[in-house]
């Protein structure tokens, strides 16, 4: 159809009829082109096969071997069934020493009707927050709730946290649910790998916060302040500001990394068969060393940002439940069912006294008294319990100053024959 389109247009430049120039509006063409095609035309004695492509017929020199193309498709169908185009793409480069691109693998699965799973839609329009420029600045923790395993298994939490300057994955830990030991677990990963950061971005999780709703204990309406809870004390011990997010798009590299973990890490557990836990964060060793290699960037400000740790502060004193408790009268701590016994004193008994609980990640439990000491320690139990974060303290808080008694006090006026706060009942003749 083309070269009869241009046979004709050019039969009518030989005769006269179009200039070279309107020719060219015709045709598409440029001027120069025109020519070169009219003097062809002329030398094959106006023979409109002349001015086909010097290629019509011929094999592309840069098309894929049909085999090839079949082993893609049998592979996106079968093993790799699930899979995008640009993981795809890497999976079969490091597996089966298939190497193509992107547009190449997107070509041949659309061409077999294989569609994308990632449906793709146009994003609202939002700000753009500039990264940090150094690493260690800032911190982004979360967790994402999903079926990781298969949609026939059941869902857990993955904890993860990102350099903002990066993109680099600090860390990352499978949890049965979003709970602070699975954050604690990140705090230490972060803490003994790289350092403390400057700030940590969060969502407003009960973990790290505690809500304006919430009903303030007795020890906090005598302090007429919040306690924090057990990560924001951990943070405040680490010197380490905590940014609270009023919206999930404010926190966008981590909401984005799930949404690359869901895509990816997904497809690869499938394909390693992991649906447990413990084998999961085995795996995630070797994973995130992949996946920083393939998405982490260089800081615009190459000085890092990382810190030490505040002086006389260890990972295991910061990563762990701490908890205010009171001796009891025969030198023992209680929380719920565990009770420590205390060592006998030098002098007197610990009876009454003021101590620091502390439970650990391992599920081990330690005793110390007002000045940092340690009193007792349990040993290490044989199956690690659930950690869940108690009340932040079951006795009454340090530095609570018990406001003085007022005799004329409503609740301690008591009128002979009267309810309490109230005047007798024989002023009230109607009852």
């Amino acid at each position: 159809m083309e070269e009869r389109t241009r046979a004709l247009v050019l039969s009518r430049v030989v005769a006269g009829r179009l200039t070279i120039p309107e020719a060219a509006l015709l045709l598409g063409l440029s001027e120069r082109s025109v020519w070169r095609l009219k003097s062809r035309f002329v030398a094959a004695e106006l023979d409109p096969a002349a001015l086909a492509h010097g290629n019509a017929g011929r094999v592309a020199a840069h098309r894929l071997d049909p085999a090839l193309t079949s082993r893609v498709v049998a592979f996106a169908r079968d093993g790799y069934a699930g899979i995008n185009d640009t993981h795809l793409g890497e999976l079969l480069a490091e597996r089966e020493g298939i190497s193509l691109s992107r547009s190449s693998i997107r070509r041949i699965l659309r061409r077999a009707a294989i569609a994308s799973p990632r449906r793709r839609r146009a994003p609202a329009y939002r700000s753009r927050r500039e990264r940090r420029a150094a690493a260690g600045m800032l911190v982004q923790l979360d967790a994402s709730r999903h079926r990781w395993f298969g949609a026939q298994q059941p869902f857990a939490s993955l904890h993860s946290a990102i350099d903002d300057a990066t993109g680099l994955v600090l860390a990352a830990v499978f949890r049965e649910q979003e709970d602070a030991a699975g954050y604690f677990t990140l705090l230490g990963t972060i803490l003994g790998g790289f350092g403390v950061p400057l700030a940590t971005y969060s969502d407003r999780h009960g973990v790290f916060w505690r809500s304006a709703r919430e009903r303030e204990s007795i020890e906090e309406e005598l302090l007429r302040r919040r306690q924090p809870t057990q990560l924001g004390r951990a943070f405040a011990e680490c010197e380490i500001e905590l940014i609270l997010a009023n919206s999930p798009q404010a926190k966008g590299r981590v909401e984005r990394l799930f949404g690359t973990f869901q895509d990816r890490l997904v497809s690869e557990l499938r394909l390693a068969r992991i649906t447990d836990l413990a084998s999961a964060n085995v795996f995630l060793g070797d994973y995130l060393a992949r996946h920083n290699a393939r998405f982490a960037i260089a800081p615009a400000d190459g000085e890092s940002a990382w810190r030490a740790l505040p002086e006389g502060l260890s990972i295991e004193s910061v990563c762990c439940f701490k908890y205010s408790r009171i001796v009891a009268a025969d030198n023992t701590v209680r929380l719920d069912a565990v009770v420590l016994q205390l060592p006998p004193r030098v002098r007197g008994s610990w009876s009454n006294l003021r101590v620091e609980l502390r439970q650990y990640l391992d599920g081990s439990f330690s005793v110390h008294a007002p000045g940092g000491r340690e009193l007792a320690r349990s040993s290490v139990p044989g199956v690690t319990p659930k950690l869940r974060a108690r009340e932040w303290s079951r006795a009454p808080v340090a530095g609570i100053t018990p406001l003085p008694r007022d005799k004329n006090h409503p609740w301690r006026r008591y009128a002979p024959g009267g309810l309490r706060g109230r005047p007798p009942l024989t002023e009230y003749p109607n009852r």
